[in-house]
């Protein structure tokens, strides 16, 4: 069953990441065969870069139903677009960020399976929910996402360590999942509409 759910979750990433990556390259004007390119390598970076650092079979090789998904993801974002043409940035923003909590939570749970330490793999939770997206923006020449002044890693860095408190407590496999889905998305998505920002370097004012 764990496994089930995992591979669930990869499909549903995978997915939402080839439609973030498919949108941006509409806002940038990308056509033909450049914009599979964007969602593919949106969808597939992530992971590939966490399975190589985990010394493991890169994940949409050993399973090739994850390019179906990426390739069906993109034809579907594709004709969403041709039929609505006014299609928002909201749309992609809303995307990556479902996309980006679910990958954080795939990469933790494939880390833990290989046998990492509890930190490790929030890392590995990170790196598979950004990296996608970061080669996404480079590619469309966009400031990345991740580099902004806005919650994005920090988001997914509360989902993890929200998915490694509920872990440690002895909490159901499917808490875990939900509870560190719902932090990341609630996060991102505040950032998004009400313009959270971390501000970890701004100075404190000294009252005279």
């Amino acid at each position: 069953m764990t496994a089930d759910y995992f591979h669930f979750l990869n499909i549903i990433g995978v997915a939402f990441f080839a439609i973030s990556g498919t949108l941006l390259g509409h806002d940038k004007d990308i056509g033909g065969f450049g914009v599979v390119v964007v969602g593919t390598v949106t969808a597939l970076g992530g992971g590939t870069l966490r399975d190589v650092l985990l010394n493991q079979p890169v994940f949409w090789i050993a399973q090739p139903d994850y390019l179906y998904a990426t390739y069906a993801a993109i034809f579907v974002a594709v004709i969403f677009i041709r039929y609505m043409p006014d299609v928002s940035n909201y749309y992609m923003l809303l995307v990556d960020a479902i996309g980006m909590a679910i990958f954080n939570v795939v990469g933790i749970e494939k880390a833990l399976i290989e046998g990492t330490t509890m930190i490790v793999a929030i890392t590995m939770g990170m790196t598979t929910g950004i990296f996608g997206g970061l080669m996404r923006d480079v590619i469309c020449r966009e400031v990345p996402l991740v580099m902004r002044d806005e919650l994005y890693s920090t988001a997914c860095f509360c989902g993890g360590l929200a998915y490694a408190a509920l872990f440690l407590l002895g909490v159901p496999y499917l808490w875990c999942i939900f509870g560190s889905l719902f932090i990341t998305v609630f996060l991102r998505l505040g950032a998004l509409h009400w313009g959270w920002q971390p501000n970890i370097f701004r100075k404190r004012t000294i009252r005279k």
